[in-house]
């Protein structure tokens, strides 16, 4: 059954067979449209919204890695120099 078409079984006129094809076509196009221009207006909107939370997420990544950093530093400096 593959490479079958929507249409192939149902004994239609030519023109009604693409007269539905369009339909469908039109019946996307009116659904699909609203949501791509609800997309392209919300994105901005929500990017605004999670600019805190980034902010927030970079400065306690920073805090984490200068805690570690702090941890390490005894063993660092014991270790001594190095040498590449």
């Amino acid at each position: 059954m593959r490479g079958r078409r929507l249409f192939d079984d149902v004994a239609l006129r030519p023109g009604l067979r693409g007269m539905i094809r369009f339909l469908l076509w039109l019946l996307l196009a009116v659904v699909s449209l609203p949501l791509a221009l609800l997309a392209l207006i919300l994105y901005p909107i929500i990017w605004l919204l999670s600019l805190p939370f980034r902010l927030v997420g970079v400065s306690l990544r920073a805090v984490f890695e200068f805690l570690g950093a702090l941890l390490k530093l005894p063993a660092r400096a014991l270790q001594g120099p190095q040498h590449s």
